[in-house]
């Protein structure tokens, strides 16, 4: 039985999740005491003791982390979509979310507590470390990096063999042409920087 941190819409979508591939749910935790209930399911308080099998619901990758190196807890094994399609020697490391539609080809590697979001594709060799979210309908094709904590916008595009650094946003549409640096912000096609990314500071 899989504790969801996190009373959200985000969490909403991964009860649908964990309900198309038959598991149950323990119980959903929230520091927001005035939240009750979430679809039927019962709101506490974190636990006192430490938490077993939990997966951070909550989008932001900042809070997620912050939650992560704080929280008493084991984590659960990746939660996979059962439409999503992984293909062979794919590694999809503990607390992350695999939404439905997803598409992770060969040899890809996913780090520990990111958000894979539905209809994302992400090609073979691809390397996504912790604590990122690639948004819906967003491609990455072959052998890009994507640092620690970064946010590749809804239907953004990144080339083969790109890097992109830690703590970066890339913008919705965006199409990633070269290497971008850690924490900036880059928007538009060909995307550029925009600005530093001060949201990490």
């Amino acid at each position: 039985m899989i504790t969801l941190y996190g009373a959200s819409g985000h969490a909403k979508v991964i009860i649908d999740i964990i309900h198309s591939n038959n598991e149950s749910i323990h119980h959903i935790m929230d520091d927001n005491k005035n939240i009750e209930e979430l679809i039927g399911y019962p709101v506490l308080t974190p636990c006192e003791k430490k938490c077993k099998n939990v997966i951070i619901a909550i989008g932001d990758n900042k809070i997620r982390k912050r939650i992560v190196t704080t929280l008493n807890a084991t984590y659960s094994k990746a939660v996979v979509h059962k439409s999503a399609i992984v293909g062979s020697h794919v590694i999809i490391n503990e607390g992350t979310v695999v939404m439905a539609k997803a598409v992770i080809n060969s040899s890809a590697k996913i780090g520990k507590h990111s958000i894979v979001n539905t209809a994302a594709i992400i090609e073979h060799d691809v390397i996504i470390e912790d604590y990122v979210h690639v948004s819906p309908g967003a491609i990455i094709t072959g052998g890009v990096t994507i640092g620690e904590g970064s946010h590749i916008g809804a239907g953004a595009v990144i080339l083969p063999n790109i890097k992109i650094g830690k703590n970066v946003i890339i913008g919705a549409g965006a199409v990633v042409v070269k290497d971008i640096e850690e924490e900036v912000v880059a928007i538009g096609n060909p995307a550029r920087i925009l600005k530093k990314n001060t949201n990490n500071e």
